[in-house]
């Protein structure tokens, strides 16, 4: 019997279990998953082939008892916690999988990885991830012709359903909180447009979005994302002219999440020492100017010339932020934890919400006619409930795809990787088909 260890059983790793369960007899598995967290190991059922363990994963030893006795691991933590795990798989030599971006810490294990003939293979989720794998196939596939490709956007979405979708910011957690909070925060959003390089600060992120219409969907509004600029390489794009990635958002989501971001209600750089037991209405007013003669909701109008009728408004009504009862029970927290506090209890999906994922390219490029055409490809992925979500579908099933591609030895890649090559993609993108996740090119 072959052992994979999961590390994390947080939002994302439902389908990932589910899977691995359903072919733990076909692929002669015995699936372990280790956890901090007790509330996440309770939603699955032990069986012969599965167990569940709460351990305290920053501790060395207890950790490595179970990455020795594995044959993979799959790490489901939050990014920074993915180096403890690698080093922990480069000391005892195992393969290691993980669905978040490269890390700088990471990138400098790559050539241990590959002098211990192991394969860390991160990237491979949603965003990051099928975004990568479903770009590269059309890029591999129009290079190989001799098009040349001078713009690529690519765009992704974590989102409510419309028939779950019920409240005035369009909008639900679908995945962790903490990171929808810290969106964009660090370096500037980079990307190049027309052959000039564009950066965009986190203060501006919000205030500069463009529309998209997605087919069978509709509109939306989309906010750049990260650095751009570092897949060009990547992608084989030497010499294009416009590349940018963003995150796709419901129309007029955006400009009311710019307001938290000016008043500084995302800061996560200091503490509030007496934050427990403010009301929202305290915290708000924590960020505000002082003026005896103006109440708050007269000082939020002013700050963002808004009134009433505005949706901006029926936003900050909608999450209670002028509440002088709802109470915050975080004591010392940052700006930023207080408000996913406020935002975890209003934006929380409910047992049969439904969620959905967008994801979006658009090709430009020229052909040996120097003609130039275009191609959109476009998939749209919808959750079944609050527990299976289209997040964890999206996020989850490569990870487990990947995993058992290289149980299996059917890659013999080695390093810290991404899912860019042939090898990885091809036979991940059709099974992802069987599952729905299928994307539809349109001309």
């Amino acid at each position: 019997m072959r052992n994979i260890l999961i590390v994390g059983a947080g939002k994302s790793s439902s389908f990932l279990i589910k899977y691995f369960i359903e072919k733990s007899i076909s692929e002669n598995l015995n699936i372990q998953i280790i956890d901090n967290h007790k509330d996440n190991l309770q939603k699955h059922q032990s069986s012969d082939r599965f167990s569940t363990y709460k351990i305290d994963i920053f501790n060395e030893n207890k950790r490595e008892k179970f990455i020795k006795n594995s044959d993979i691991v799959i790490s489901m933590l939050p990014v920074k916690y993915h180096i403890l795990i690698a080093k922990s798989c480069l000391k005892l030599k195992k393969n290691l999988v993980t669905a978040s971006y490269v890390s700088e810490d990471m990138k400098k294990l790559d050539k241990e990885v590959k002098k211990n003939k192991l394969i860390f293979l991160n990237e491979i989720g949603l965003d990051p991830g099928i975004d990568h794998m479903s770009a590269k196939k059309i890029i591999d596939n129009l290079q190989s012709k001799g098009n040349v490709i001078s713009s690529f956007k690519s765009y992704t979405g974590g989102l409510i359903s419309n028939e779950s979708d019920n409240n005035s910011w369009n909008y639900k957690f679908t995945w962790n909180p903490r990171n929808v909070i810290l969106a964009g925060q660090g370096k500037p959003a980079k990307y190049i447009e027309n052959n000039r390089n564009k950066s965009i600060a986190y203060k501006n992120l919000f205030e500069n979005t463009w529309n998209i219409d997605f087919k069978g969907f509709g509109k939306f509004e989309v906010y750049a994302n990260r650095d751009s600029l570092k897949y060009k390489e990547k992608y084989g794009f030497s010499n294009i002219k416009t590349m940018m990635r963003g995150t796709i958002r419901k129309p007029n989501f955006c400009n009311g999440w710019n307001m938290f971001v000016k008043l500084g209600l995302t800061s996560d750089d200091f503490n509030i020492s007496e934050s427990y037991g403010m009301s929202y209405r305290d915290f708000l007013n924590y960020f505000l100017p002082k003026d005896k003669l103006s109440n708050t909701e007269d000082k939020i109008k002013k700050i963002f010339n808004i009134n009433e009728n505005d949706h901006k408004w029926d936003k900050l009504n909608d999450i209670e932020i002028f509440s002088s009862t709802k109470k915050i029970l975080i004591d010392n927290g940052t700006p930023a934890e207080i408000l996913e506090y406020i935002l975890k209890d209003k934006w929380k999906l409910k047992k049969e919400d439904k969620d959905m994922v967008l994801m979006y390219h658009e090709f430009i490029f020229h052909d040996q006619s120097k003609s130039e055409k275009k191609i959109i490809s476009q998939m749209a992925c919808l959750g079944e409930n609050r527990d299976y979500t289209a997040m964890a579908k999206t996020v989850g099933l490569p990870v487990a795809f990947a995993a058992l591609l290289i149980l299996n030895n059917k890659t013999n890649l080695t390093g810290v990787q991404t899912p860019i090559h042939k090898e990885l993609y091809i036979p991940i993108l059709k099974k992802l088909e069987n599952y729905g996740i299928k994307f539809e090119e349109l001309y």
